[in-house]
């Protein structure tokens, strides 16, 4: 994080009593757009977790207002971007959203998969971080000061601290864009960024406690692991103080999976939205067809073999990684939430308590936000 606490400082002030959220929350629940993050500060917030299944977003600490858009980018001519438009009635914006920027035109999720272009798996996610952000600003019709709060993997300190300076490097500042034919003026003027499946423990801390014996975050060794589409990351937390060297994220998440299930389907694509959404849907209801088939794959004729299989690689990884004074394991993510089954039996085995944050998919944006909402309220308490 930035400017104000370094990673490694104690968050207590973000632990706030919130309305309980249940795992039941719907995570592709489309809310209306809104104007203004609603802070304590009354500025406005924008928190943004850079998936690269889905950049899941928010401008509230309300997990039904997250917004998830597809993480597919498309840098195309402004006559592009702009060309095509002539839809009689008003079109859900999460479907058709481009920009333009700087003489460029961008189309971002759904739009740009359209046009042709992937989730980026491989990429830094510091790469596509402000169209990214720039987008969501526009979708939540954003203007004027805002403070941003983002999340980046944590492959190690150096690395980390680098492609920080990069992202507050290109997010800080005036931006003049031009969203959906609209003349967007923004000037971002805080810019924190924490390490990957950090805000996840916020949000669970942040939780009213159901009884005496819930863990209590801010007292315990606990590991925060965020089973995401590119990498797990998986972070070491000592009584609220961020264990820097005990920390790490690893090259290895659901694309693997994803993989794994393309490749039982003859002409299938790994990074298609179709698969991904498929494989995410209810048991009776995961059918894919790829483009060219005659008929859909029922996915549930395998997908039950190769998620036991991959949730027992991915514990074996976290166990090797675990360090001995950990006592409660935080799962978060997407396949926190997919995996959830199978990997707390696995994880009850070794003694280890597992807790799953709720909702998985959208904790990391809303801790985040709470992050935002802290940090601004500090600045605003005046010194004795």
């Amino acid at each position: 994080m930035t400017e104000q606490p370094s990673a490694a400082t104690p968050m207590n002030a973000a632990a706030i009593p919130m309305n309980r959220v249940t795992a039941s929350t719907p995570i592709n629940a489309i809310p209306k757009p809104m104007n203004g993050g609603g802070s304590p500060s009354g500025k406005n917030i924008l928190s943004v977790d850079l998936g690269r299944t889905s950049t899941k977003t928010c401008v509230s600490r309300e997990p039904n207002n997250v917004v998830f858009i597809p993480a597919n980018v498309k840098k195309m001519s402004m006559e592009q971007v702009r060309g095509g438009v002539f839809e009689a009635r008003a079109t859900d914006p999460l479907m058709d959203l481009w920009f333009e920027y700087q003489g460029s035109g961008y189309a971002v999720g759904q739009l740009a998969a359209d046009f042709g272009a992937n989730l980026g798996v491989g990429q830094s996610k510091v790469e596509d971080a402000l169209c990214k952000v720039l987008a969501a600003a526009g979708y939540f019709k954003l203007k004027d000061e805002i403070s941003v709060v983002l999340s980046l993997p944590y492959h190690s300190q150096e690395q980390f601290e680098r492609e920080k300076s990069q992202l507050i490097s290109q997010v800080s500042g005036p931006h003049i864009l031009n969203f959906r034919g609209e003349e967007v003026n923004l000037n971002v003027t805080k810019v924190w960024v924490m390490p990957e499946g950090y805000g996840s423990l916020l949000w669970c801390e942040a939780q009213p406690k159901k009884g005496p014996s819930t863990s209590d975050f801010t007292k315990v060794s606990v590991a925060i692991v965020d089973i995401g589409h590119q990498t797990i990351d998986c972070l070491m937390v000592d009584n609220f103080r961020f264990a820097r060297g005990a920390s790490k994220s690893e090259d290895f998440g659901m694309n693997k999976f994803y993989e794994l299930v393309a490749a039982e389907i003859e002409g299938s694509d790994a990074q298609s939205l179709s698969l991904i959404a498929a494989v995410n849907r209810p048991k009776g209801d995961r059918f894919y067809r790829p483009r060219g088939a005659s008929k859909p794959t029922n996915l549930d004729d395998f997908l039950p073999n190769l998620t036991e299989m991959f949730s027992r690689e991915i514990c074996s990884r976290i166990l090797a990684w675990l360090p001995e004074r950990v006592t409660d394991v935080i799962l978060t993510g997407g396949g926190g939430e997919f995996f959830w089954e199978d990997m707390q039996r696995l994880l009850k085995e070794a003694k280890i308590n597992a807790h799953l944050a709720a909702p998985s998919r959208q904790a990391n944006a809303l801790g985040q936000y709470i992050y935002g909402e802290t940090q601004l309220s500090a600045n605003r308490t005046p010194k004795a």
